[in-house]
């Protein structure tokens, strides 16, 4: 039986209210909309499962129609719920304001439960945990249960990989004792509030976490690519020249094709590859979720995107 990835955090509804025209502060603005499953450790195993990847998701959903349709969703795409959490109350949702090119004008989360997901209930389900190939977890669980997380994976040997998702989870995680994590996965704006204010340009933050035991660090850098940094050695690579309909779920889909790679045993520059490949053919639709790919479809676009030079 292969091992999953377990996923570890927010399952949301994703309402995106995508502007027709400029936006313009304090009056109307006329938009389309749309209702899709989200939240980032969801859409990743959402994600994953569709690529043919073993999947449980840690997360809490609301026991109400939002609840169960996050669910079904889910389910049905392949994703187990083994160890999710059901409250009483309403589902987690993400608001999303979008400009004309599909960038991100503004956003609002709301009902999400995430402290839920504390270390005892993740140590009721510990057997579970020890089945995993990689355990990964959003930034809006809570820094203790974060923490049990990387202590389990130390003392496992399973890697764990942390997502910062934005900038105030991200914030959350400064000064946490992060020795021993395989990868975290910042942008440009969230890496420097994971460090101190005496690292003040990339590089130095990018070695003050290795400093401080950090095995990988994956530095998104939007439509410039991304670059991979070890002790040992720094990988970096562009991002695909595409047209933008949608940019929710791109980072997702990204680190989605990152572990998908991993998962098939590949070398760290083919894992950046299928990432951006991935992440291009989300930017192209709507939602957060390439939900028209297949692992084969996939691999084989990879070098649409990355002709062999």
């Amino acid at each position: 039986m292969q091992k999953p990835v377990i996923c570890i955090g927010a399952a949301l509804v994703d309402e995106l209210f995508h502007a027709t025209e400029e936006m313009l502060l304090a009056t109307t603005n006329n938009a389309t909309v749309t209702k899709t499953a989200g939240g980032v450790s969801r859409n990743i195993a959402h994600q994953l499962s569709l690529l043919g990847v073993p999947v449980q998701l840690i997360s809490v959903f609301g026991n109400d129609s939002d609840g169960n349709w996050l669910k079904q969703v889910s389910t049905a795409a392949g994703v187990k719920l083994d160890a999710a959490i059901t409250r009483e109350g309403l589902s987690g949702k993400y608001t999303g304001i979008l400009n004309v090119d599909g960038s991100l004008f503004s956003a609002f989360l709301t009902n999400a439960a995430n402290h839920l997901i504390t270390p005892e209930h993740l140590q009721k389900h510990a057997a579970l945990l020890q089945t995993a190939s990689y355990i990964l977890a959003d930034a809006n669980i809570n820094v203790d249960t974060a923490e049990w997380l990387l202590n389990f994976s130390n003392e496992t040997g399973i890697p764990f990989i942390i997502e910062p998702v934005s900038v105030p989870p991200a914030k959350k995680f400064k000064g946490v004792n992060l020795s021993g994590l395989h990868l975290i996965t910042p942008n440009e704006d969230e890496l420097p509030v994971l460090c101190s204010e005496k690292s003040f340009l990339t590089q130095m933050q990018v070695e003050e976490l290795l400093n401080k035991g950090v095995q990988k660090i994956w530095l998104h850098n939007g439509k410039y690519g991304s670059a991979l940094y070890s002790k040992e050695k720094s990988i970096s690579l562009n991002a695909c020249d595409i047209e933008v309909v949608d940019c929710t779920g791109a980072g997702d889909g990204s680190l989605s094709g990152f572990i998908l790679g991993k998962y098939l045993g590949k070398e760290d520059m083919d894992c950046l590859k299928i990432a951006h490949t991935l992440s291009a053919e989300i930017l192209q639709v709507n939602g957060a979720i390439a939900t028209h790919l297949n692992q084969e479809k996939l691999l084989h676009l990879v070098s649409k995107y990355y002709p062999a030079s």
